[in-house]
Formats: structure tokens, C-alpha cells, sequence
């Protein structure tokens, strides 16, 4: 499997949490994927990603926990500098859609907001390392865990 096959260019991107913290904390099992990704595919300007601020809550947890001004500031800057990565505040429309979800699936509040708000903002794929989240036939899930073994393919 390649996730860059599997991800068209062009294609909307709803981005959940995983991928943000392994690029930010460069967690080794996942770095060499999520940099392409973020380097090659977004900073390229090949795709465009989404999010709902539940990301960004998400992501300054641990970093707050720690003391960690440092870390807060390098999710912040990755979150609202990039113009490649929308984060979107939750709507009547979202949280709407984020209770069909939830009602259908039975995925988590937090899965549910991330997964509305890229729909409801035109993503076609959905970027995770949540593997229960492969049941929401909305939108086509990919699971980082999935691509973590894959060769890189030249021009991706």
C-alpha cells in the first residue's frame, strides 16, 4: 500500500490529530510518512487539509502538561501559518453532522467533530491513525499505520 496512490493530488484532506502530534513530536515509526505528507503533499500545495479545532485542542495537552512553551508555540505556528491547513471552528452543521455520525458508528465525540468537519467542508479523504474509524463510509479513511511499511514511490 502507498499512501500517496492512495491520496490523489488535488484531493481535500480532513486531518485528525495523529499525524500533526508525529510530525511535531517526530515520533520515529510514523516521521518519514507524515513529513512527506506535510513537506511534498501540503507545503507543496498538492492537497489542502481541514480541521476542526478539536485538533488544536488535541495537540497542546501533553505540552501544556509539561511546561512546554516551546512546543505549544511549534503546534500553534504548524496549525495557523501553514495556508494549506485550514482549522475550522465547530458549527450547528458540524455538531449536527457529528451526532449522525456518532449515531451510526458509534465513534467517539472528538472522531465525530473531526470527520463533520471535514465533510462538511469538502474533503474527499480523511488522514488518521485510528483504525476504527475505517467504518465511515462517508469519506475514505486512511490509516497512517496502514503505509507505515511502504516504499516511497519516486515523484510522490
Amino acid at each position: 500500500m502507498n499512501l500517496f496512490a492512495d491520496l490523489p493530488e488535488g484531493a481535500r484532506v480532513g486531518l485528525d490529530s495523529a499525524p500533526v502530534i508525529y510530525l511535531i513530536d517526530q515520533a520515529p515509526r510514523y516521521l518519514a510518512l507524515v513529513e512527506r505528507f506535510f513537506y511534498k503533499r501540503l507545503d507543496a500545495g498538492l492537497n489542502r487539509a481541514v480541521t476542526s479545532v478539536v485538533t488544536l485542542s488535541e495537540v497542546l495537552v501533553k505540552p501544556l502538561e509539561l511546561g512546554r512553551a516551546d512546543i505549544v508555540d511549534r503546534y500553534s505556528e504548524r496549525l495557523s501559518l501553514n495556508p494549506s491547513i485550514e482549522v475550522v471552528e465547530i458549527s450547528r452543521a458540524i455538531a449536527v453532522r457529528a451526532a449522525g455520525l456518532r449515531a451510526t458508528y458509534r465513534i467517539r465525540l472528538p472522531d465525530a467533530f473531526q470527520i463533520a468537519t471535514a465533510l462538511e467542508c469538502g474533503a474527499s479523504h480523511f488522514l488518521t491513525n485510528d483504525t476504527r474509524l475505517k467504518r465511515v463510509s462517508e469519506i475514505v479513511v486512511l490509516v497512517l499505520e496502514d503505509y507505515v511499511t511502504a516504499a516511497p514511490t519516486a515523484g510522490s
